[in-house]
């Protein structure tokens, strides 16, 4: 019984930080929830739980864009190579011993932190971004079904479209919404999504959309730089302690 509820209360902590994080940088949620739920959970059930409360903060951040029919229009190439190569890396996350799962996990976040506190700005020309765009899909669907985190290289290759910030929340948004549901397809199709899942990832809404109101109260009171650079930290620790665990 002090299990079942030591569970329930990290399963409204974790969900209320990532709702408190992505109200305040518009991403997130699922980086965070995966990078605390892989120390109690597999990566596979933690990925599982993040469906619902994912697939709700993003759709709510898509649709309050300022024009998603010129997002698709542009975006479809590398949201179609997202959803085919999410959707068949997601064996990965199933069928690979979960210590590694979660080693490949905080690798990821390392590199995202360290790529976003250190790397300058990039810029892509237009005329790349045809053949680029798919090209990043492609490698971000890898991650994504290794880790169950979608941020790289999407993120940083988003942010480097000279978008104006509107526009950019709203194809992260898409960009979240989209490999949630690849993520989730593949998790069905490997056998690793059950409906007492789907029933924890509904309750998770709860305390996501609580923090996400809370994030952005906070977003009106803070320095955007400040919480970004603490975010990041928060993420390049967790990473370090995921991969170095199984030294442990």
């Amino acid at each position: 019984m002090n299990e079942t509820w030591f569970f329930y209360v990290l399963v409204l902590v974790v969900f209320m930080l990532a709702g408190v994080v992505k109200g305040v940088t518009g991403m997130g949620l699922p980086t965070v929830a995966m990078g605390l739920l892989g120390g109690a959970l597999s990566p596979a059930a933690a990925a599982a739980m993040l469906f619902i409360p994912t697939f709700v903060t993003n759709i709510w951040q898509l649709l309050s864009g300022p024009s998603l029919r010129h997002t698709l229009r542009r975006m479809w190439p590398m949201m179609l190579a997202v959803v085919v190569v999410t959707v068949a890396a997601a064996g990965l996350l199933v069928r690979v011993d979960p210590v590694w799962s979660r080693v490949a996990l905080g690798v990821a976040l390392v590199v995202y932190a360290l790529y976003a506190l250190l790397a300058p700005v990039l810029r892509v020309p237009p005329r790349w971004e045809r053949w680029l765009s798919p090209l990043v899909g492609g490698l971000s669907g890898v991650v994504t079904g290794a880790t169950g985190v979608f941020v790289m290289p999407a993120v940083p290759y988003l942010q480097s479209l000279g978008m104006d910030r509107e526009e950019l929340v709203q194809t992260l948004g898409l960009a979240f919404t989209v490999s949630t549901i690849a993520l989730t397809t593949g998790l069905l199709l490997y056998g690793a999504y059950s409906l007492p899942q789907l029933g924890l990832s509904a309750l998770a809404v709860v305390p996501a959309l609580a923090g996400m109101w809370l994030g952005q109260v906070i977003r009106r009171r803070i320095s955007a730089r400040v919480f970004r650079a603490c975010f990041l930290g928060f993420l390049l620790v967790l990473g370090i302690e995921l991969i170095v665990r199984p030294l442990f």
